[in-house]
This record gives structure tokens, C-alpha cells and sequence, in this order.
């Protein structure tokens, strides 16, 4: 079986799939275009997010038996095509699950205790103590929007806070004891801290409006390591004017193109909501990087070639 990788990884993916007796070309540089016209030679395809798996690409990969995606989510692929035509799809949340959850931990304290601003005034030669006042998050209640890898693993580095955490997910019987699961009703009603660990779908595109944002009940602090689109930017930007919101911790964006490589999609253009929300003090951002630690980019890779092992041999 003959694989091809269209973005590099670590090295022991391809050094193991060798020694399982796989085939690997690597091309890294090629165009969707010229892809497409060489992707019925392969059986297998290693992406991470160059560029979509679309209606267009599965088309022409007539001999594909199976995608490995180098990351959790898969809304880079046309998953209902790519199941039709019996091609197999791999993902990895198991391997970036513990750095997703840290870092999520990192930009609720940096909030907390606005250590981002504390920092810049102090470079500048600023002092303020009283108005650099942090807020604990012992006695808060933490509200996980999606409790599957990410999720529960940020549960359970909350451990030792002395907060309360619940969680609310579209699947039954999720919780455990890191996180209590509740009806949506409750989430709202309790939720001061909301970190948000769903994958994008129809349901979840623009799902943090000015509508759901107005449901919860206290003034809440809002963590997003999941998708950018799932935060409608603008009533984001509306909801910290008027303090609904008290502060974000944004890894991802909703201007980011779909590869997630790049920001403001296929224009350059910044959009108003996002010059606005830039200038905003108690917002504090990173260019989706939650998941990429030194140690996720081994285990990322490890878990792809676990998942190719108990399900394909080389013939």
C-alpha cells in the first residue's frame, strides 16, 4: 500500500509505517490541483490542514482506502463522500488532548489574574496594583460546552481549583468525576467560566451568538480552544462592551481560512469586529496553537500510525 503525506509530521510516523512494510512519498509543496491529478495512485493520504478534502478531491481518488488526519477534527474533509465511497477516516484527539487542556487552564488563569496586562504595564514602567485585583477561580462553576477528549481532559486539570465543574454535550451519560453533566437549562443558570470544546458542525457554526450569550445567567468569562466559527466575532465584541462577557481566551478565530494556517481566509482584509476586539484589554489570544506542543506533535503521529496498524497491512 502506497501512502502520501501532504504535510510533514514527525519523523517516526513515516519511520514507522516503513517498518510496517508501507509505501510513503511525501509532497509537501504540490497544489490541490496537481494533487488530484497523481491521488488515484494512492491507497492511503496523510494531512494535517493544507488544504480541503473535497467533493472535487475524493473524486478523483478512486483507490483511496483511508485518510489520516493529524489533529482532532475532520471538518476539513467531506466526511459523508469519503464514507460513500468506503474510505476509512482517521483522526487524533487523543494526542493533543492533554496540551489543548493546558493551555485552556493557562488562558483562564492569565485572565483571572490579567497577568497579560499586569505584564505590559509593568514593561512600561506602570504600577497598579489595586486595579490588577485578580478573581479566583475556586468557588466559580466551570461550564464545558463538549465533553469529549478536550473537554474532559481540561476537567480533569481543574482538579485541586476547588471549583465546581458541569458540563453539557448533545450525547447522554458523558459525565464522570471530573465533570457533572447537566440539561441545558442548568448549564445556563451556572455557568460563570465557559470553555468551549465542540467540533464545528451545522449545529455549532455561529452557535455563540448574541442570543445564546444573553441565555446564561451570570457575567461569564469565555475560553475558546475548539473552532473559531463557533464564536460569532461581532456579538462577541458587543457582549464585552456591555459586560456580559468579562474576557475571552481565544486560540482560534472565526477570520481563520480553512486550513487554519492562515487568518482573514482568502482576503487580507481585517475585519471591524476583529480590529475592535484586538484593542480590547481583557481579551487575550493565540494563533491556534492550543494543541501544538512538542509532546502532541509525537503523540499526534503516534496515534495516526496506531490506527493505521490495527486496521490496514501492506499487501
Amino acid at each position: 500500500m502506497t501512502v502520501l503525506h501532504l504535510d510533514q509530521n514527525h519523523p517516526l510516523m513515516i519511520e514507522q509505517l516503513d517498518d510496517l512494510g508501507f509505501t510513503n512519498v511525501e509532497d509537501y509543496t504540490s497544489s490541490k490541483a496537481e494533487i488530484e491529478e497523481k491521488i488515484h495512485q494512492y491507497d492511503g493520504l496523510i494531512i494535517r490542514s493544507r488544504f480541503p478534502i473535497d467533493r472535487s478531491f475524493l473524486s478523483k481518488a478512486k483507490n483511496l482506502k483511508f485518510i489520516g488526519r493529524v489533529g482532532a477534527g475532520l471538518e476539513n474533509i467531506d466526511t459523508d463522500l469519503a464514507q460513500q465511497q468506503g474510505i476509512k477516516l482517521f483522526n487524533a484527539p487523543e494526542g493533543n488532548r492533554d496540551a489543548v487542556a493546558e493551555h485552556a487552564l493557562g488562558m483562564l488563569l492569565a485572565l483571572t489574574n490579567r497577568f497579560f496586562i499586569a505584564d505590559n504595564e509593568v514593561r512600561h514602567g506602570i504600577w497598579k496594583r489595586e486595579e490588577n485585583r485578580g478573581e479566583e477561580v475556586m468557588g466559580k462553576t466551570v461550564g464545558i460546552l463538549g465533553y469529549g477528549y478536550m473537554g474532559k481532559a481540561f476537567a480533569k486539570r481543574l482538579q485541586g481549583f476547588g471549583c465546581k465543574v458541569i458540563c453539557y454535550d448533545i450525547k447522554p451519560n458523558l459525565g464522570d468525576q471530573f465533570a457533572q453533566q447537566v440539561d441545558l437549562d442548568t448549564f445556563l443558570e451556572q455557568t460563570q467560566i465557559l470553555s468551549l470544546h465542540v467540533p464545528l458542525t451545522q449545529q455549532t457554526d455561529q452557535m455563540v451568538n448574541a442570543k445564546f450569550i444573553s441565555s446564561f445567567r451570570n457575567k461569564i468569562l469565555l475560553i475558546n480552544t475548539s473552532r473559531g466559527k463557533v464564536v460569532n466575532t461581532s456579538d462577541l465584541v458587543e457582549a464585552i462592551k456591555n459586560k456580559k462577557i468579562k474576557g475571552a481566551g481565544l486560540d482560534v478565530l472565526e477570520y481563520e481560512k480553512t486550513s487554519f494556517e492562515n487568518l482573514f481566509g482568502e482576503s487580507n482584509a481585517m475585519p471591524k469586529a476583529f480590529k475592535t476586539l484586538i484593542n480590547l484589554e481583557n481579551i487575550i489570544l493565540s494563533p491556534h496553537i492550543a494543541g501544538w506542543t512538542l509532546e502532541s506533535k509525537v503523540k499526534l503521529a503516534q496515534t495516526i500510525v496506531d490506527k493505521v496498524k490495527c486496521n490496514f497491512k501492506p499487501s
